[in-house]
């Protein structure tokens, strides 16, 4: 296999690395346990999380839905047998702003099964703000390759079902969005080249706590 699993869900483009705009945020420690809720142009999903299959995933995903990272932003790969994956900001001088705040590994408590949620990578310890749920039991390819869970999606998965996937598999190994474009260039991208994609219109902490 020439790609591995960790390329075909990059969470960085391997393009050069630019110094950040501004001081980047500072990383809230997340709740033992915690629900994000997520509205978007086709119904709303629940993602909850639980800190301890992953603790800094958990705290970097708990920082990105509380600022307001996700709003507004395109589900840029949805690959209905594979994975739904989102997180590149819609504004490049946001995205560049969390470019190199890398987080270091959490080991693999929970398999990549149908409807859990993990960061995207491109290697060890390069997880920043991409996302994505597993549409399929992807545990026999992805445990091993270092993506570990941090959450599940706990209601509307029939939403994430509906998700414009025409476009197909990301450049280049299909037609779909170019993510060196997408950090480049946001949303003004994607609304001109792919304005079929669906997207977030907001995504909040719903509970700090499970129920």
């Amino acid at each position: 296999m020439v790609c591995s699993l960790a390329c075909w869900l990059a969470g960085c483009s391997g393009a050069p690395e630019k110094k950040p705009d501004a001081p980047p945020p500072k990383i809230e420690q997340a709740p033992a346990g915690f629900r994000a809720k997520f509205e978007t142009s086709k119904g709303d999903f629940v993602i909850e999380v639980t800190r301890e299959w992953a603790p800094r995933g958990a705290d970097r995903f708990y920082e990105l839905v509380k600022t307001g990272f996700y709003d507004n932003q395109r589900f840029f790969r949805v690959r209905p047998t594979f994975v739904v994956q989102w997180g590149v900001h819609g504004s490049p001088k946001i995205s560049r702003l969390w470019a190199n705040m890398r987080i270091l590994d959490d080991p693999v408590k929970q398999p990549n099964r149908r409807g859990a949620v993990s960061f995207a990578m491109a290697g060890p310890a390069s997880r920043t703000t991409q996302v994505f749920i597993n549409m399929a039991d992807n545990s026999k390819t992805l445990d091993k390759s270092g993506f570990a869970v941090f959450g599940k999606v706990a209601a509307g998965m029939e939403v994430v079902e509906k998700l414009y996937a025409g476009y197909g598999e990301m450049a280049p190994r299909g037609t779909g969005p170019d993510q060196n474009k997408i950090e480049m260039e946001g949303n003004a991208y994607l609304e001109a080249k792919f304005p079929r994609l669906d997207f977030i219109r907001k995504a909040t902490i719903a509970t700090d706590g499970h129920k």
